[in-house]
């Protein structure tokens, strides 16, 4: 996600917390937040998919998820 985008879901977070937001800042806002959710998970996914367990006896596990 673009910066600008975390950037402008930030000010309509603090303008949410002094003042209400008009109905189109309500919309953008939550397709921000869409957004950001889903470039969220995806880096998170990508980071376990390549994150490896190493157990006591020295074997080695993936925790990606076989399909």
């Amino acid at each position: 996600m673009e910066r600008s985008k975390i950037e402008r879901l930030n000010q309509l977070a603090k303008k949410a917390k002094t003042d209400t937001l008009t109905s189109s800042e309500l919309a953008e806002r939550d397709e921000l937040r869409k957004e950001y959710i889903a470039a969220f998970r995806s880096n998170l996914k990508a980071t376990l998919d390549n994150t490896i367990i190493v157990d006591q006896q020295g074997n080695r596990r993936s925790l990606r998820k076989d399909n």
